[in-house]
């Protein structure tokens, strides 16, 4: 018999990759089994969601070597174009599948792989017993796709303790600017380039950290792109946890311009160091971001993202202002050991 407490992780790649949706897996296993549970993670080689026929084949492989009963908790990534493989074992193994975002909803695809995707991936959530969502707008979204809303469960990010700004008297020089986000249409680059092309009357310097390495093509038209700004603009890369942290604590201001996320934990973790943010509300944003911790614009809309940087970058009051809404709201942020307990509570109910 397969012991309660014991779950297995379906992960596509390495959990240490600086995304959302890794570090939620990571860190929501770490907090996992710090309250008891054996969590073992089952890494599945492949270019996920865009497997090909070796990466399927070796997937059925580890998923077939489960033991009958075992708890398998899936991330979407993978297990939304898992259907065909997880259907044979849909009865005699638990499967959760932990969903960050609907595979179809990525900023990019052409009409038919989005179709592709939103067939796989609901075929693959109604094999599951439980979804996991990581937001209320994400659950909406799963429900339309055919879901039982009583089938799913929203556990939100958890939030590491971080160093928090106490409204430091403005310095000398430009303004710092943070972006952390993967260099993906999806993320909305290319507007916060357009927007600070309108701003070169105000003093700021960019900061942008995130991977290049996941569609090289859109990184290489990132950095044509930027180069008019000349050093205004500085390209970081993917950086671990310290360095990344060294970035947030120099910022004055964070942006996320991104056209859709399921979350946005990036603005959770400025919020946690205190800064102020401008963002967009596409998808979870909405919701993501408290009332008075930033500058919230439609998704897509340029010219209401270059205002709302204008307004920030201009009025020190206003940053200030915003800082002072962002400690309040990173107070009241969840820890991942709550979390977990939450996430704790829907296994427990599957074992």
């Amino acid at each position: 018999m397969a012991d309660p407490r014991h779950c297995h992780f379906l992960l596509p790649g390495d959990w240490h990759t600086p995304t959302g949706g890794y570090t939620y897996d990571r860190r929501l296993s770490m907090a996992l089994r710090e309250t008891g549970w054996m969590v073992s993670p089952m890494v599945l080689e492949g270019a996920w969601p865009w497997p090909d026929e070796a990466d399927l084949a070796s997937a059925a492989q580890r998923i077939a070597g489960l033991p009958d009963g075992a708890l398998v908790i899936a991330d979407g990534l993978a297990f939304g174009v898992l259907a065909e493989v997880v259907q044979p074992h849909a009865g005699r193994l638990r499967w959760l599948a932990l969903v960050h975002h609907p595979l179809h909803l990525e900023t990019g695809l052409d009409v038919a792989d989005s179709a592709r995707l939103r067939i796989s991936e609901t075929r693959a959530l109604r094999l599951a017993r439980q979804v996991v969502v990581v937001s209320g707008s994400t659950a909406g979204e799963v429900a339309a796709m055919g879901v039982p809303p009583a089938h799913i469960a929203v556990v939100e990010p958890g939030t590491d303790p971080a160093p928090r700004a106490h409204a430091p008297p403005r310095r000398d020089g430009p303004l710092q600017l943070l972006c952390v986000a993967t260099l993906t249409p999806r993320k909305g680059h290319t507007l916060l380039l357009q927007a600070l092309t309108g701003l070169l009357h105000l003093p700021w310097v960019l900061h942008i950290v995130g991977s290049a390495e996941r569609d090289p093509g859109v990184a290489a038209r990132l950095r044509t792109m930027a180069q008019p700004l000349g050093d205004r603009v500085v390209w970081h890369g993917e950086l671990p946890g310290a360095a990344l942290h060294a970035h947030y604590a120099a910022a004055d201001v964070f942006v996320l311009p991104s056209f859709y996320e399921g979350y946005g934990m990036v603005v959770t973790e400025a919020l946690a160091h205190g800064l102020p943010v401008v963002t967009t509300d596409g998808g979870a944003l909405a919701h993501t971001l408290p009332p008075g911790a930033g500058l919230q614009v439609r998704a897509g809309d340029v010219v209401a993202l270059q205002a709302a940087l204008e307004r920030v970058l201009a009025d020190e009051g206003l940053r200030e202002q915003l800082a002072a809404g962002a400690r309040a709201a990173a107070v009241t942020l969840p820890t991942w050991t709550q979390q977990a307990a939450r996430f704790a509570a829907v296994l427990e109910a599957l074992a």
